[in-house]
């Protein structure tokens, strides 16, 4: 049974930095687009970044650019979330995930998520 498994969410002021880690097991990694979502309360899912299968190519939602950082380590079935400059509005539950599609931008796409870490940005 496929298993993604996050870590390194948790409590963080303002303007501070985290690391999201997401291993993949029983996954032919290589294989997969990689991402990660995410969920405040009171709101819907919404897509925040993801890498293709060699790591060529990366995408992020708009309001993350420029302080979000996809990356992925094939040989450890690993891929990361690193986050700095981060905002009270960051607050929310990641989700990795894996897709068997080239590009992964919706949740229709995704053939795998992970149980979620909570990041919870304090102003």
């Amino acid at each position: 049974q496929v298993q993604l498994v996050e870590s390194g969410g948790g409590p963080v002021q303002a303007g501070g930095s985290l690391r999201l880690s997401c291993e993949a097991s029983k996954l032919t990694f290589n294989l997969y687009s990689m991402g990660w979502f995410r969920q405040a309360p009171g709101k819907e899912r919404e897509f925040v970044s993801s890498i293709s299968r060699s790591g060529g190519s990366t995408y992020y939602v708009d309001s993350v650019k420029g302080r979000f950082t996809i990356s992925r380590d094939n040989a450890k079935n690993t891929v990361y979330l690193q986050m700095s400059s981060l905002k009270p509005e960051d607050t929310a539950v990641y989700y990795c995930v894996a897709s068997s599609r080239a590009v992964v931008t919706t949740s229709t796409s995704i053939n795998y998520w992970g149980q979620g870490t909570q990041v919870t940005v304090s102003s």
